[in-house]
């Protein structure tokens, strides 16, 4: 494609979407146009899908999105020059699209911005454990197989203590990375946040891992009072309370403190009260409500009645990446990392994106003779398999709606399966089919067999749902 063949879908795509006039923002990502709208209903969506250069629409998060593929920046170019609209960040794209979201979709929104930034350190971190795993605890090595590579070699065993310096770093001073985020997010100072998060983990504290088994907790004795001097290494709770304390303070401070000192006094009066506040309210309290949450979850996962939880869960998680609730997940799982040193709930969600991609499969030799649809699928098969499951879901599966539900049904089942044998991952990892490295390795097997099963059940649902009712209905309703 070039810019000379888009000048007429630009202008097409102008008069579908209901002028410039109803265009609020847009900005693009990798394969999509982002629009936040003034009136989504005055959007033709028929008429925009129908286009050549569409491949695909869905509203998420506020923002109507129009999935063009690799070609987007040349067409958004194009686009914007067409229609008069000035170029705008994506961090003016969420503000405004958040006139378009409900109290709890902008909490959920708010939770995500949080632990975006972070996410690339935490998968990292989750492929770091999972190898040191492999060479630290699988036995199956030596001239009996009774063996772990850290015992039979010193460079194994070398590697693997140093390896340990980075996942400490990503997942025991987790905090310090999410009170960074909040200040990154609200716009305050960013060292400030980085300072905050340092005081929550230092080494002067006693370490959070080593609370229960410690015969006498150290404190500052300030006369009147006394504070505990407890850390919250891989607190999440705790965390997020002191980063919005930091940032409101600051936020407020601007406001009354004259500029000509305010170089002094807002650093000063934002930062020492919400060191304070972090250590003698907030972090007792968030430490409370993360084990709380933590408990719930774990404990019914693993109840006798853990098997319909995880149903539950298994069937329910990729409607929840539709309203963006499945942003939580992340603080539950590294909350259960902190107490249980692993999660049962992440390798939930990697059978989740699996089960997704699966019924893209089906659906790619389904429509095998459609090759526009092929430029979706084929493409959005494979970045589900690597744990992006947007394309795939909103480009394909829910369009048809059939091969949604069969992934669900899938979903449901490799779940049952996984916590009913008890898997457990070591932590947050790429949520596909490299999902499977961050799983402790006495889990492996029985996460493969989840696996074997994500992947076969949506893709013979799919097939055999294509013959109903219920997959003709779709077909039609599409034109096809």
């Amino acid at each position: 494609m070039n810019m000379a063949k888009y000048t007429e879908s630009a202008k097409e795509l102008l008069e579908h979407i209901g002028g410039n006039e109803n265009i609020s923002v847009v900005t693009h990502c990798a394969t999509r146009m982002r629009f936040v709208l003034n009136d989504n209903d005055k959007a033709d969506k028929q008429k925009i899908e129908d286009m050549d250069v569409v491949k695909g629409t869905f509203t998420n998060a506020g923002q109507f999105q129009i999935i063009i593929g690799n070609d987007v920046a040349t067409f958004y170019n194009e686009f914007s020059e067409i229609a008069g609209v000035g170029d705008t960040s994506k961090e003016d794209a969420k503000v405004a699209a958040k006139q378009n979201m409900s109290f709890i979709q902008r909490l959920i929104a708010n939770l995500a911005e949080i632990f975006t930034p972070l996410i690339p350190a935490l998968v990292v971190g989750g492929l770091i454990l999972g190898f040191r795993n492999v060479i630290g605890e699988l036995p199956n090595f030596g001239p009996n197989n009774d063996q772990a590579l850290v015992e039979l070699s010193q460079f194994w065993s070398g590697a693997n203590d140093f390896l340990w310096l980075i996942g400490e770093a990503i997942f025991h001073f987790l905090p310090v990375g999410i009170v960074w985020s909040i200040t990154r997010k609200m716009g305050t100072t960013q060292i400030l946040g980085i300072v905050l998060g340092i005081t929550l983990v230092s080494p002067q504290l006693l370490n959070a891992y080593g609370v229960a088994e410690a015969t006498e907790i150290p404190f500052w004795d300030f006369g009147f009072a006394t504070v505990d001097m407890i850390g919250y290494q891989a607190q999440v709770i705790p965390a997020i309370l002191a980063g919005f304390v930091l940032a409101y303070l600051e936020l407020g401070l601007r406001k009354i403190i004259p500029n000509v000192i305010s170089m002094i006094f807002v650093p000063l009066f934002a930062l020492l009260p919400a060191v304070i506040v972090a250590h003698v309210i907030l972090g007792p309290i968030g430490w409370v409500i993360g084990d709380w949450i933590s408990n719930v979850v774990y404990s019914g996962l693993t109840s006798a009645f853990g098997w319909l939880f995880a149903a539950v869960f298994g069937f329910a998680y990729a409607p929840l990446v539709i309203t963006g609730l499945h942003h939580m997940t992340n603080a539950i799982d590294l909350q259960l990392m902190s107490i249980f040193e692993g999660t049962n709930l992440w390798p939930m969600i990697a059978l989740s994106n699996i089960a997704q991609g699966s019924a893209v499969v089906a659906m790619i030799f389904l429509n095998r003779r459609d090759e526009k649809e092929q430029q979706v699928s084929i493409p959005a098969a494979v970045s589900c398999y690597l744990g992006v499951t947007e394309p795939a879901m909103f480009g394909i599966n829910i369009k048809y709606g059939f091969p949604f539900l069969a992934a669900m049904i899938g979903s449901s089942i490799a779940a049952v399966i996984s916590v009913g044998s008890g898997v457990m991952a070591n932590s947050i990892g790429v949520g596909g089919l490299p999902g499977i490295l961050s799983i402790q390795s006495a889990h492996y097997l029985m996460f493969g067999v989840a696996m074997a099963v994500a992947i076969a059940v949506p893709l013979v649902l799919t097939f055999a749902l294509a013959k109903t009712k219920m997959g003709k209905n779709a077909y039609e309703r599409l034109g096809k």
